[in-house]
C-alpha cells in the first residue's frame, strides 16, 4: 500500500510539473491574402461551414477549447494541428503550384464524399463541425465549379 501512495504521489508530482511546459499556439491576428477562402472568393456559407469544420486543424488559426491548457492534451492538439497543416494549410492555399491546388481539391471532395473529414476525432467533441449532406453537397458543387488552371 506503501509503495502505491509514493507511485500515485510521484504521477501528482509529474502531472503538475509538466502543465508548465509550454506549447506552440497556432493562431495568428490576422488572415493573409493566401487564404483560401479569399483567393476562391469563397460565398458566406462556404466560408463559415469551412471555418467551423476545417480551419482548426487546416489553418493558421486554431480557435482553442478550454482542455488545451491541461497537458498531456496539449502535445495531442498541437501534433493533430502540425500532421493537418503539413498535409493542406488553407492559410498558405495561394502559395502551392496550381498542380498541388487541383489534387487538394480533389482529394477534399474525396475525403468529404468518404467522410472522412472532418475526424471523428474532432467531430467526437466539436458537434458543430459534422458535415450535414447539404453542407457536403455545396461544397463539392462549389469546388468542382472553381476554375483551377
Amino acid at each position: 500500500m506503501k509503495s502505491f501512495k509514493i507511485s500515485l504521489l510521484v504521477l501528482l508530482i509529474v502531472f503538475v510539473g509538466i502543465q508548465f511546459i509550454p506549447t506552440k499556439r497556432n493562431q495568428s491576428e490576422n488572415v493573409p491574402k493566401t487564404d483560401f477562402i479569399i483567393v476562391n472568393n469563397a460565398p458566406k456559407n462556404i466560408k463559415n461551414t469551412f471555418q467551423t469544420s476545417c480551419y482548426d486543424c487546416h489553418s493558421n488559426n486554431t480557435s482553442y477549447p478550454w482542455y488545451n491548457k491541461v497537458q498531456p492534451v496539449a502535445w495531442l492538439l498541437e501534433n493533430h494541428i502540425e500532421e493537418g497543416k503539413a498535409e493542406l494549410n488553407f492559410s498558405e492555399w495561394d502559395n502551392y503550384s496550381d498542380r498541388r491546388k487541383k489534387s487538394k481539391l480533389k482529394s477534399i471532395i474525396s475525403q468529404i464524399e468518404d467522410n472522412e473529414m472532418p475526424l471523428s476525432s474532432y467531430t467526437i467533441i466539436h458537434k458543430n463541425a459534422n458535415l450535414s449532406n447539404q453542407q457536403k453537397s455545396e461544397i463539392i458543387d462549389w469546388i468542382s465549379k472553381l476554375d483551377m488552371k
